[in-house]
């Protein structure tokens, strides 16, 4: 009989991650060195109702062929807030905000300079930008696919120097990447902006071989006006993965050894869910004689149906982890590999018949009655005005974020109330602020990063004015959090586990299956993260 996980203490690991002691090597698989190496993916967007309906309906399926030889996780969530790097960095640091230390990719932070101020002179305070922005590009328009210096923020260093500020410096907590460099293993990520540098992790140089091939040029053509074009873009990646697998480097130049950890996200499913119109103003060119081009995108109800355009994308990317799989059997290491796929984030809402548009965040606030007047509601203005230094920002999407500058900290009250007395017209179910978002976060009044105000709207709005898409990411929605996440290996039986469980949790458990004790991640000793159950190794009856 195979080889099947059950959990070390598996009456403990019924009762959630909660309750089970903090993960540790001992016990596990990787005493028995049978996993050499880890490949996570990432299939933005990806809900666990999206994996359910693919494995029933495509029996022949690179997912079905995980999911029967695999752990499926039917109740995984993503740690609040699910913006794309909290979601990442769950998954590749075992914690959330609290240890890390990122909530957004254009966010706030009181404790850094505007890129023009390179003495560190003044109040610190200043929007922290590393999104596609921030990127080397040529006169085209066309990204260069790395870091322009001149665009990044300054921050006074350790050694009490004014630097500059790169994604990698705003980790406060390590990687997967560096534990497994630090013992020894080769480690490799590909992803969509250059500012996915965070994944190198505090000490800069997590992964050796980083590939990020920009997927929105800022000011240029962005590849997510079209599922064609972001398939296209996720290639460049999935060519990256067929060549490590090989044992070279993402661009096939040199031999280099297959890493111990190595992956990479999709964007497409992310993008089939959110787009109104596939290529709705023609400018992805690849597009213009599909099948898809000009039709709706998302989902057809809310049972997950998809619509031709996210099955594209669905169909893409289970053709691409098919490639993989038939790539690391031909390599000989698919039995020695952990094959994990999950996603940053989910989307927001699945039925369509949810979404609600009514305007960004800020704007609806100051269109209210008093709003001109109330101090709590001219705050919120400050933020949203302020375009650069210790005033503040206002970030939105299904959620809205409050970042105020320290003067106008002690507004906060003001402002809840008013929010909390107009909650109907701004379409607000949840305010957290104060002692209800020290529940969750670290206190802003004493952390640079961690938002005055949370707002979490009713199910289904944007907060937008966009045309272009009918879902987006970032909030605490069940289909926000609420991802695909399958551990699979050929050795492995089919197990569906309905048992609540986080992303964060990834992390620990392939530093164990790769024999590293997960403790070594800052964030798992920090938040107490656990080993996914049914994940140590023991014989199935």
């Amino acid at each position: 009989m195979k080889k099947q996980l059950v959990a070390a203490a598996l009456s403990i690991g019924l009762l959630g991650p909660a309750l089970t002691a903090p993960a540790s090597a001992n016990g596990g698989w990787g005493e028995k060195k049978k996993i050499k190496h880890v490949l996570l993916i990432s299939v933005d967007g990806l809900h666990a109702l999206d994996v359910a309906n693919y494995v029933k309906n495509h029996k022949g399926s690179a997912l079905a062929e995980l999911a029967e030889h695999g752990i499926t996780y039917s109740n995984a969530q993503t740690p609040a807030n699910s913006d794309s790097f909290p979601g990442l960095l769950a998954l590749v640091t075992g914690g959330s905000p609290v240890s890390h230390g990122l909530f957004y990719d254009v966010s706030y932070n009181r404790g850094i300079f505007d890129p023009t101020n390179p003495t560190c002179q003044g109040q610190p305070g200043n929007m922290q930008v590393f999104d596609e922005s921030i990127d080397v590009y040529d006169s085209n328009n066309v990204s260069q696919n790395k870091i322009d210096t001149t665009k990044l923020p300054h921050y006074i260093n350790a050694q009490g120097k004014c630097a500059l500020f790169f994604p990698h410096n705003a980790m406060q907590a390590n990687t997967i990447f560096e534990v497994v460099k630090a013992n020894g293993g080769r480690t490799a990520w590909e992803d969509k902006h250059p500012a996915y540098d965070i994944t190198n992790g505090p000490s800069g140089k997590g992964v050796d071989d980083l590939f990020t091939p920009e997927v929105t040029n800022f000011n240029g053509f962005d590849n997510t006006v079209s599922v064609v074009c972001t398939a296209n873009n996720d290639e460049l990646k999935v060519q990256g993965i067929l060549n490590e697998i090989k044992g070279m480097t993402h661009d096939g130049s040199e031999k280099v050894g297959v890493p111990e950890i190595f992956g990479m996200n999709f964007q497409a499913v992310s993008v089939g869910q959110k787009l109104s119109i596939d290529n709705k103003a023609g400018g992805c060119t690849a597009d213009a004689d599909s099948t898809i081009n000009k039709q709706p995108g998302g989902y057809l109800d809310g049972t997950g149906a998809p619509t031709a355009v996210l099955s594209f994308a669905l169909n893409y990317v289970d053709g691409a982890l098919g490639r993989m799989i038939r790539g690391l059997k031909a390599a000989g290491i698919y039995d020695s590999t952990l094959f994990i796929v999950s996603a940053k984030h989910g989307q927001t809402p699945i039925n369509p018949v949810k979404t609600n548009k009514p305007g960004h965040f800020a704007d609806l606030v100051a269109a209210l009655p008093g709003a001109s007047t109330d101090p709590g509601a001219l705050a919120i203005a400050a933020a949203n005005n302020c375009a650069t230094g210790p005033c503040g920002f206002v970030q939105d999407d299904d959620i809205a974020l409050v970042w105020f500058g320290l003067g106008d900290q002690s507004k906060t009250a003001a402002a809840v109330a008013f929010l909390n007395t107009n909650a109907n017209a701004l379409f607000i179910d949840e305010v957290l602020a104060g002692e209800e978002i020290k529940l969750k976060f670290r206190d802003p009044l004493t952390d640079t990063r961690t938002p005055d105000i949370l707002v979490r709207p009713t199910y289904g709005t944007i907060y937008t004015g966009s045309t272009a898409k009918n879902a987006e990411h970032g909030g605490f929605n069940y289909s926000d959090t609420n991802v695909g996440l399958i551990v699979s290996n050929p050795e492995f039986d089919t197990k569906v586990v309905k048992t609540p469980v986080t992303t964060a949790q990834v992390a620990a458990t392939l530093l164990q299956a790769l024999g590293i004790d997960p403790g070594e991640l800052d964030a798992v000793r920090k938040e107490g993260t656990v080993v996914l159950p049914f994940t140590s190794d023991r014989d199935g009856e």
